[in-house]
């Protein structure tokens, strides 16, 4: 079996498993990679999430940069795992790919298959360019960023915004909803308790919430009477949305 070899992780001795932490960023799923990609149960944890991924998300970006080692089975797994994203008409992207993988990469001849990104702000900006393989609805009305840390209430916002006609995307860190900010516009913001423009949020952040209004979600949304929340929601952000539009 062939072996690629960059800085192997450690613990007590012996390499780390792989690790793996996911999030959303607006329409696309960051799989951040950490230790080795090999033969046995890292190769089927690593399938077994991107399918996970897949039941209801079709964009998909490994951020690679933690690897400190792969072997032919890893190898196979990542193409695998590109595979069954576009047989469901999505994609998978790498990012931060060390020099070593991409050498990999390059000897196996899979550079012409694997998109690869220097960073995880331009692996996401590739699923908003147009053509781009996505799991992206077709807008049906204004755009709606909604950032919040309770993945419980992105959820719920997420179907509530769709079925009112919004043009909904979500994002749980500043940081990354900075990324999508960059990469596509937006009509309004929905920020959740401590994640509106102030003094203490980066500045970076606040000159891009001063283009577009914002509405702040108060602490009390989530544990109030989910319908009658829902109405006042809906309802602020409208008036917003005019006032902007008048």
């Amino acid at each position: 079996m062939l072996r690629f070899r960059g800085l192997i992780p450690r613990c007590n001795g012996g390499p780390l498993p792989l690790t793996l932490e996911t999030r959303e960023v607006g329409r696309v799923t960051i799989v951040h990679c950490n230790g080795r990609i090999i033969a046995g149960k890292e190769s089927e944890s690593l399938r077994a999430h991107v399918a996970w991924v897949l039941r209801d998300r079709r964009s998909i970006v490994l951020h690679l940069g933690d690897v400190g080692f792969v072997d032919s089975s890893g190898l196979g797994t990542m193409v695998r795992a590109l595979t069954s994203a576009r047989q469901v008409r999505g994609d998978l992207k790498l990012c931060n790919v060390p020099d070593f993988v991409l050498k990999v990469l390059e000897m196996s001849r899979l550079t012409s298959i694997f998109e690869s990104h220097e960073s995880e702000e331009k692996a996401v900006a590739a699923f908003y360019r147009p053509g781009a393989r996505t799991d992206a609805p077709v807008p049906i009305g204004r755009s709606v960023l909604c950032l919040d840390s309770n993945a419980d209430v992105l959820a719920y916002l997420r179907e509530l915004l769709r079925g009112a006609g919004y043009d909904v995307q979500t994002s749980g860190r500043i940081s990354d909803a900075l990324i999508l900010m960059r990469v596509t516009r937006f009509d309004l913001l929905l920020a959740g308790p401590g994640l509106v423009p102030s003094a203490t949020t980066p500045q970076a952040f606040r000159d891009a919430c001063a283009k577009l209004p914002v509405v702040e979600l108060g602490s009390e949304f989530s544990t109030s009477h989910a319908g009658e929340a829902a109405a006042g929601l809906l309802e602020t952000m409208a008036a917003r949305l005019d006032s902007k539009s008048a």
